[in-house]
């Protein structure tokens, strides 16, 4: 896989029992990559480390006064130079491509299962939480998975130098032998250490991330009450625990670092020592000598990638275990089906509930609790938060169709709904069956002064579509936001579509206007909306009231208001007392009627 074929068609089923175990599946599924990358890896090591060979040639050539030899030494040399360059040039390729290509991998698997999940994701796991997994895991699993190649690579020429050393003068190579080892692994009993110290700093950076959306995403919040300061106090301390949990953990790689050079240096005196001691003695040439020195001093380049490869691991192991553990989220219900790919018509039926949407009308739903509201828009439209008894359209079970069928046929609009910063062209360009235009939508949620505010904080746009949304829409107020989000659900045109409180942050005047415009531009199409609004329920053409998880009053705005007490205690906001100062008052006035027609009788 080549940077420009991405993204991936499909990037497979990941292994998630574990994070090793995920960078393990990771690795096979780039074996071609990795291969190439050990291949160049190699030549670019071996040509390095081919040097001090060539240089002590060339000592014992002048030495010897052999021009053939030097000459000799020269092609080998001019050898060694060529392939430093390209496997240098095409390791750094191949690096590059590896590390895009498994963290594009990453991104893709965490994508799809985002849109399989939906909202329940954001249920199961904090949205900073997805947050740091989609960013920072993403770039410290390429990064080891990229590594591994190169570290292979590093072993190898580390063992073949190592073997070549004791060929060319086993006096010396004996010590290298026994040397190479010890530097090598000498900084094993630290590892677990380190590694503690990184996944603390790691989960104590995870949790400030989690701290600082979730106070941005509800920073005009925060203002309106005063409690900004009191999130930023918490975010500063957060903050502070994780440069501490950074500096200890920076400590102990220091010392690995130190133990890294200390060591290697070490081994280059105890090489030259005995060199000089066999020098004397006459059992090793100078050119030798020269050799091993230089062989073990450009050795350290190659054991370099033993710390790397073991920083590169402290950090993917905690980050890949995050990426599994949201990677083995599963939806409560199947994402293939059992049916053909298909959208059916009809009423829509939550046989838990009761509730019936009569295909072609505007059903209104009233809830007392928002939770509960909010868990039954998701059934609605195919996305039940646990396992239950599949809602249906037209007869057919929603569980039992592909999920894209499923989303194709019942569109849910939450009661917080997001907008992707961007134009409001490329906002509003959304699957859709192309009956309802944008004009039309945008006129229905009664959009035109959010188009006017649109223009005027763009400089360069004088037309509304091309104006520029900010990042969640912060820049709109939440009424505007909302009806934007409406026009976009309405120029989607699906077969059911089930609003959750689509206007509870716009004035009654405009509610009302929005409530005739859904109402003439849904004409003939299911609309299920989740309110309490009585301008809102006044127009719909049904209105199912939900109470404990049950339908227990079906009817019109009007009767309801005036036949049923719980409607009418969601609906006007009554509390408990005055709905029994209500219904005494209404029992004393019947017990009046009744003496008055005892008493005319």
């Amino acid at each position: 896989m080549q940077i420009q074929d991405l993204p991936y068609p499909d990037p497979g089923v990941p292994d998630v029992r574990s994070g090793p175990r995920f960078l393990w599946w990771l690795w096979l599924n780039q074996l071609g990559g990795q291969l190439k990358s050990l291949a160049w890896g190699l030549l670019h090591f071996v040509s390095v480390s081919a040097l001090p060979f060539c240089v002590g040639l060339a000592i014992e050539a002048v030495v010897d006064r052999s021009g053939t030899r030097l000459a000799l030494t020269g092609a080998l040399l001019l050898l060694c130079g060529t392939g430093i360059a390209l496997g240098e040039t095409f390791l750094h390729r191949a690096a590059v491509t590896n590390w895009i290509t498994a963290a594009t991998r990453v991104q893709q698997l965490l994508a799809r299962k985002a849109a399989q999940l939906g909202s329940a994701l954001t249920m199961r796991v904090a949205a900073g939480e997805v947050v740091a997994v989609s960013t920072g895991d993403v770039e410290r699993i390429g990064w080891f998975v990229e590594a591994v190649s190169r570290f292979t690579a590093a072993a190898l020429t580390v063992v073949v130098v190592g073997a070549g050393l004791l060929v060319y003068q086993p006096a010396l190579g004996v010590v290298v032998a026994v040397g190479l080892p010890v530097v090598a692994l000498a900084v094993l009993p630290l590892l677990p250490r380190a590694t503690r110290r990184a996944d603390v700093q790691r989960d104590k950076a995870g949790r400030a991330t989690e701290l600082a959306s979730d106070t941005v995403a509800g920073l005009r919040v925060l203002r309106g009450i005063g409690g900004e300061e009191l999130f930023l106090d918490r975010y500063r301390r957060a903050s502070q625990e994780v440069r501490h949990a950074a500096v200890r953990s920076a400590r102990m790689w220091s010392l690995i670092s130190a133990i890294q050079v200390l060591l290697p240096g070490l081994l280059l005196i105890a090489v030259v020592w005995h060199g000089i001691q066999l020098a004397r003695q006459g059992r090793v040439t100078v050119g030798e000598l020269v050799t091993v020195y230089s062989a073990v001093m450009i050795l350290n380049y190659p054991l370099r990638h033993f710390e790397e490869i073991a920083m590169a691991y402290s950090f993917s192991r905690p980050s890949a275990r995050r990426t599994a553990g949201v990677l083995s989220l599963e939806r409560s219900t199947a994402t293939e089906g059992t049916r053909a790919p298909e959208v059916p018509g009809g009423d829509l039926y939550d046989p838990g509930t009761g509730l019936l949407a009569p295909a072609g009308r505007l059903t209104a739903v009233v809830c007392g609790d928002p939770d509960a509201a909010g868990r039954l828009a998701e059934r609605l439209g195919g996305h039940p938060a646990e396992p239950g008894r599949s809602v249906l359209l037209g007869g057919v079970p929603l569980d039992e169709l592909p999920l894209d069928s499923a989303r194709a046929a019942v569109l849910v609009q939450d009661k917080d709904p997001v907008l992707l910063s961007g134009t409001l062209r490329e906002l509003l360009d959304v699957p859709a069956s192309g009956a309802v235009r944008a004009t039309d939508a945008l006129d229905a949620a009664q959009c035109g002064d959010v188009l006017d505010a649109l223009v005027q904080g763009s400089l360069d746009a004088a037309d509304p579509m091309d104006a520029r949304i900010t990042e969640r829409g912060r820049s709109l107020s939440g009424g505007q936001r909302q009806r934007l989000a409406l026009a976009r659900s309405l120029i989607t045109d699906p077969e059911v579509l089930v609003l959750d409180e689509p206007t509870s942050a716009v004035d009654s005047h405009t509610e009302a206007r929005i409530a005739d415009g859904l109402r003439r531009l849904r004409s003939g199409r299911t609309t299920v909306v989740f309110t309490s609004s009585p301008l809102l329920l006044d127009r719909a053409d049904r209105v199912a009231l939900v109470d404990e998880g049950e339908v227990v009053a079906v009817g019109v705005h009007r009767e309801l208001i005036a036949n049923e007490p719980r409607y009418r205690a969601v609906v006007t906001r009554e509390t408990d007392d005055e709905l029994a100062a209500a219904d005494e008052a209404a029992l004393v006035g019947a017990r009046q009627e009744l003496e008055e027609i005892e008493e005319s009788a």
